[in-house]
């Protein structure tokens, strides 16, 4: 396994409130762990909101005792979710933030996920797929069938998200479980890089670079060219 991370201000942001975290090598009973985390809230709140879940998480997969991958990442999700409600609870500065999360591990074959909001996983192979739902307002009228995808894209209110971490005391994300083999390729990322960059092109410059950390700058850049309007974190894994 190869991985590289990248985080952006991008363009137009003057904070960025995005975290990631990149590890190879083992973290508790993981063999690696991967997180993307996208904060919200005012500057302060959303950068401190990103940051605060990535170090829940990882310390709550250091600490556990759980045999399980899903059970896991749950433990950690319910960390993270805890302690950016408390923080938001405790200090005024910090009231309302939140974050979106989505968090991998690979054991063996098979890829844990969590996620909640609207920062993707992606698996690229023979195409590329998103495997990862967004928790947005968007996505819900895409699955009633009342916006098209491409409209749903340019739609005004596309960045308002249904769940995140950190707003109620039960948080409800997404688990999947799913087989990968090697030369495929995993995409994390936030919004900033799939609100400027279309599937189809991610995949193209995935392909077409020399190696998973080209692809990374090229995939950032790319977003920035675009317009850059929100900050741009990627992870890209190769198995």
């Amino acid at each position: 396994m190869k991985a590289y991370s990248k985080t952006d201000i991008g363009s137009k942001r003057t904070m960025n409130q995005d975290s990631v975290y990149c590890n190879e090598n083992s973290v508790g009973s993981f063999q690696n762990l991967f997180i993307v985390a996208d904060g919200m809230g005012g500057h302060k709140a959303g950068d401190y909101a990103s940051r605060l879940c990535v170090e829940k998480m990882v310390y709550a997969v250091e600490q556990s005792k759980s045999i399980t991958p899903v059970t896991i990442l749950e433990e950690a999700v319910t960390e993270a979710n805890k302690g950016v409600l408390e923080e938001a609870k405790a200090n005024a500065e910090y009231e309302g933030m939140g974050t979106t999360m989505v968090a991998c591990t690979l054991q063996g074959d098979t890829l844990y996920i969590a996620n909640i909001g609207d920062s993707r996983l992606y698996i690229i192979n023979d195409d590329i797929k998103q495997i990862t739902k967004d928790h947005s307002w968007v996505e819900e009228m895409v699955k009633k069938g009342e916006l098209t995808e491409s409209q749903a894209r340019i739609h005004p209110q596309k960045n308002i998200i249904t769940r995140a971490l950190g707003i109620d005391a039960v948080v409800h994300a997404d688990y999947f479980e799913i087989d990968v083999k090697p030369d495929d390729k995993i995409l994390m990322c936030s919004d900033g890089l799939t609100n400027m960059v279309e599937d189809e092109d991610i995949e193209y410059i995935i392909r077409h670079s020399s190696s998973i950390e080209k692809a990374v700058e090229n995939l950032v850049e790319k977003a920035n060219e675009n317009g850059g309007k929100d900050n741009i974190t990627v992870i890209l894994v190769q198995i």
